[in-house]
């Protein structure tokens, strides 16, 4: 079974909530823009039952250049990951 595209994760939202699609996917980007804000100013974004975007510091380290085998140094830097509620790993798995 293929992946849903965006409009058909819309539609089936429309039809499960008898909302209107253009309500859905007004409420949808609502979601996103709250969850990005979220993470920017307090580091984390919670979904109940579906999982976290969690906002984290990864520290400066030692790397290979897979080409050449030569040591590298790859910088310090922040990155976003989306953590798994156990929940849901119960539901799925």
């Amino acid at each position: 079974m293929a992946k849903m595209t965006k409009s058909q994760v819309m539609s089936a939202l429309a039809d499960a909530s008898g909302m209107s699609k253009k309500d859905v996917a007004m409420f949808m980007e609502k979601l996103v823009n709250l969850a990005y804000k979220e993470v920017k100013s307090s580091g984390e974004f919670a979904l109940p039952g579906i999982g976290k975007l969690v906002k984290v510091h990864r520290a400066a380290r030692q790397g290979r250049n897979p080409a050449t085998g030569a040591t590298i140094q790859i910088p310090a830097k922040t990155v976003v990951k989306f953590r798994v509620a156990k929940a849901a790993k119960d539901a799925l798995l």
